[in-house]
């Protein structure tokens, strides 16, 4: 496994810390409020990176039109869709079916990169999906009544988190693998500008969404710490999707969920139940056959092998 591919591995251990937190802190500032703080902080601390780099605003004005103005309406149309989902979620359990569609990006990340960087599946590629999105489903909603009829009442009553959460995974997807096909392994991401312009349009939707909040010395570091994470975790991901084993990364993705799950058992004091345990498994057995599925060799590789023999 190169480094490329453990920087996906980095920010998807990064991603699960966060969960706890950002719960934690919504719960003072509020759903916006708490975003917006985010990716502000990490925000300027990109625009300072670039400032400090001599010539890194000259290399993002050097990329491609199609990656930078196509990936980066993706990233912060993501966080928007995600945390307006949230946002407008009716009940907590609510907000944990939202959450689970956010959740099919890893499945869809696999299924786009078929299409979109023309990568070959077998047969195990459907039920792979299917016996991971289980697993998923399991530890997201372990302890709590969701169930399928509580999905159509919901959707009936409040339907606008549900497409935003369906919005939110597939943009990721869409991101995740178009990162790849428009900037390629060689190029630059954009990650610096990326997320200081998601924190100015959170502020934009903060005023058209009055929060009541209160902020505090824990809710502040929460704020400080997410705004570290989120720069790191993302920039890790664009150097893993841009460079790395795309397919084995979100192979791996899958496990998000529960690593997050049981971080916050210990954070917030959840106690863990048999759907867990379960749900890992499933998780575990499911991404082995979605990476499994799909042609895991390099691109180049890849084209050699389709070139016509003379």
């Amino acid at each position: 496994m190169d480094r490329y591919t453990l920087s996906g591995l980095l920010a998807i251990l990064i991603w699960s810390t966060t969960i706890a937190l950002a719960r934690s802190l919504t719960e003072s500032v509020g759903i916006l409020t708490a975003a917006a703080a985010v990716y502000l902080i990490g925000g300027a601390i990109c625009i300072f990176r670039l400032l400090w780099i001599g010539n890194g605003l000259k290399k993002i004005r050097n990329l491609s039109f199609q990656y930078l103005w196509g990936c980066g309406f993706l990233f912060v149309s993501y966080m928007v869709a995600l945390y307006l989902a949230l946002g407008l979620s009716a009940d907590r359990n609510q907000a944990v079916e939202v959450g689970l569609l956010n959740y099919l990006w890893p499945a869809l990340t696999l299924v786009f990169s078929v299409p979109l960087l023309h990568k070959k599946a077998n047969f195990l590629l459907l039920p792979g999906t299917l016996v991971a999105l289980a697993g998923v489903f399991l530890v997201l909603a372990q302890g709590s009544s969701i169930s399928f009829a509580s999905w159509f009442w919901n959707l009936r009553q409040n339907p606008a988190p549900y497409l935003l959460g369906m919005i939110a995974g597939v943009t990721w997807a869409l991101y995740s693998n178009l990162i790849r096909r428009w900037a390629g392994p060689d190029g630059q991401g954009a990650i610096d500008l990326f997320i200081p312009i998601t924190g100015l349009v959170l502020v934009g939707l903060r005023l058209f969404f009055p929060e009541e909040s209160h902020w505090t010395l824990p809710a502040a570091s929460e704020a400080l710490f997410l705004g570290l994470a989120t720069l790191v975790g993302y920039a890790a991901w664009d150097i893993a999707m841009r460079k790395g084993n795309i397919v084995l990364v979100a192979a791996l993705s899958y496990l998000t969920p529960l690593f997050s799950t049981l971080i916050s058992s210990f954070y917030l004091a959840i106690t863990l139940g048999f759907s867990l345990w379960l749900g890992c498994a499933l998780i575990v057995l499911g991404s082995i056959l979605s990476w499994a599925s799909i042609d895991n060799r390099p691109e180049r590789e890849t084209k050699r092998d389709e070139a016509p023999k003379k």
